[in-house]
Order: C-alpha cells, then sequence, then structure tokens
C-alpha cells in the first residue's frame, strides 16, 4: 500500500539529511525504495491518469517543506535540506506530520500572509490535519464519485427509453466512437438485418472496408450464454468476422468467457460500459462545470 503523504515526510528528510543535493527524480527512486513499494505501486497511476500516485504525494511533500523552510532548491530540479531540516532531525521525531509543520515559526508565518488576503482565502486554505490526500487526489476522487452517480442515473435513464429511441442512441455512439461513417448511414443500417440474432450492420470505418454486426437490446435480466450463442450463430450465417452485443443490463461470467474463446472477434458492452462510453463521448450529457488545474512553468522563469 502506498504511504500517504504525511507518512512520507520523515523518511524523506531522512533521506537527504546528508546535506547533499538530490534531482528530484532520483529522490522519488530512492524514496520508493525505502518505503518498500512494489513495482505495481510504483507505477500506479492517479484516476485522471495524468502522473503517478506516489509522485504526486512526494511533490506535496516537497511543497510543505518548502513553506516550512526545511529544503531548498538550489537549482532547477534539484532538492536539499536546509539547517532548518538538519534541526528537526536532530530531535529524533518520532514522526513529522501537518500537525509539526504547524508549530514551526516559518511555517506559521507563510500561513499568516495567506490568511490576511481575505475571509474566503483563509476558508479555502483550512486544512484537516489528519488528511491522507493530497488536494489532486481529493479532487480526482470527488470527480470519480460524481461521474459513477452520473453513470448510474444515466444507466436508468436508458433502461426507461423506447427501444427505437435507444437503437438511434447506439447509433450517435458509435459514429462519435469512430464507427458507421455517418449517422444518416449508420442510421439506415441499424435495424435492418433481419436476422433474428442481429439487429443491425454497421461500417468498421467512413470507406466501409470492414463491417460490424450489432446487436444492440434494453435488457433487464442478465445476459447469459444462450444469447451470446445466438448471436454467435447469426454471425456464422453471415460469414460476419467481427460483432458488438450491447445491452443495459450484465453479462454473466459463464457469457463473458464464451465470447472471449470464440474465433468471431466479440465485443460486449455492459451497461456499465455504455454509459461510460456516452459520458466520455459526451452524448446525453452536458458539461456543469470546468475547472482548470495549473503549475508554475519553471522554463518561463529561467535566465537566458
Amino acid at each position: 500500500m502506498i504511504p500517504d503523504f504525511q507518512t512520507l515526510m520523515l523518511p524523506l528528510l531522512k533521506c537527504i539529511g546528508d546535506f547533499k543535493e538530490y534531482s528530484k527524480k532520483e529522490l522519488v527512486t530512492v524514496l520508493a525504495d525505502v518505503m518498500n513499494l512494489t513495482d505495481e505501486e510504483k507505477v500506479q497511476m492517479l484516476p485522471s491518469g495524468n502522473q503517478p500516485v506516489f509522485y504526486n504525494r512526494v511533490s506535496w511533500v516537497f511543497a510543505h517543506f518548502k513553506i516550512a523552510k526545511l529544503i531548498e532548491t538550489p537549482r532547477r530540479g534539484v532538492i536539499k535540506i536546509t539547517q532548518a531540516g538538519i534541526d528537526i532531525l536532530k530531535t529524533n521525531p518520532q514522526v513529522i506530520n501537518l500537525e509539526l509543520l504547524r508549530t514551526l515559526p516559518t511555517y506559521i508565518e507563510a500561513r499568516n500572509a495567506w490568511k490576511n488576503k481575505s475571509a474566503e482565502t483563509t476558508e479555502a486554505l483550512k486544512e484537516d490535519e489528519n488528511e491522507i490526500e493530497t488536494p489532486e487526489e481529493l479532487i480526482e476522487n470527488g470527480y470519480q464519485k460524481i461521474r459513477k452517480s452520473l453513470e448510474q442515473e444515466l444507466l436508468l435513464k436508458l433502461k426507461t427509453v423506447d427501444p427505437y429511441f435507444f437503437e438511434r442512441i447506439v447509433v450517435e455512439l458509435l459514429v462519435k466512437m469512430g464507427y458507421g461513417g455517418s449517422i444518416q448511414d449508420a442510421g439506415k443500417a441499424i435495424g435492418k438485418s433481419g436476422d433474428g440474432g442481429i439487429d443491425g450492420i454497421i461500417k468498421e470505418d467512413k470507406l466501409g472496408l470492414d463491417v460490424i454486426y450489432v446487436q444492440a437490446k434494453r435488457w433487464e435480466g442478465v445476459v447469459g450464454r444462450p444469447e451470446l450463442q445466438k448471436f454467435v450463430g447469426a454471425l456464422a450465417g453471415q460469414r460476419a468476422k467481427k460483432g458488438v452485443f450491447i445491452t443495459t443490463s450484465h453479462f454473466t461470467k459463464d457469457a463473458s468467457e464464451y465470447a472471449i474463446q470464440m474465433d468471431t472477434k466479440i465485443v460486449l458492452i455492459d451497461g456499465d460500459r455504455l454509459s461510460q462510453y456516452m459520458i466520455d463521448c459526451n452524448l446525453g450529457v452536458s458539461i456543469q462545470n470546468t475547472y482548470e488545474l495549473k503549475k508554475i512553468d519553471l522554463d518561463y522563469f529561467e535566465e537566458e
């Protein structure tokens, strides 16, 4: 398990306690070994996929240490402990955390400077001494909760729409994902196959070099292997090599395993994936708010 950023504070300070200069990248690698992280934990990403979790947590340790003036950056990307940091280590602390940092005059001075800006800023800068997530993690985890709620709400709505409207949703989604050519062409293809196990035929690309056979149903019960076998049989009758089975329900384990072992390429899209794809493609949803996370551009401050 990756330690939270407060747990990393003391080990990190000890790593640089020799007064030597360390590159940020080097220090992250050393600290990961000190904390006995597995290879998987070292590369585990934030939900957004923009940054490794461990790197993000170490970065916030750096941020708090710089505020407290326990470290300095003599050059870009280089970290070095200060005398104040050495003095902290000399006290042989059992732990270094936000509670301890907030007793340091330098940290208090910086926080007071922020508090004097405005009441709104003061409220925004309030922190929980027991917090274990970095600000990015709080934002991204909060986003994931909102998104999960939206996925569930969207899926419930899909289960109530008219069957023909559901087919139209599938058409729009496939086109937005790059299949089917135009909505007009794709719309003509869905619902026109006439085969009991196939709901439509759609172009794999705009040129129509290959086609994909589609089964799209609003199911309430779980989709099992028999339904998939019927679909595969219909594909075989068309000599089709590719198929997509879309449902608002879920597939049984037996059905999923059956789809994997078939020579015919079959992609299963259950209700959860369907709602996720719709959100990713901005289909049936609208943007409520947009937030930008910015960081300092160190290149801008580089002297020529």
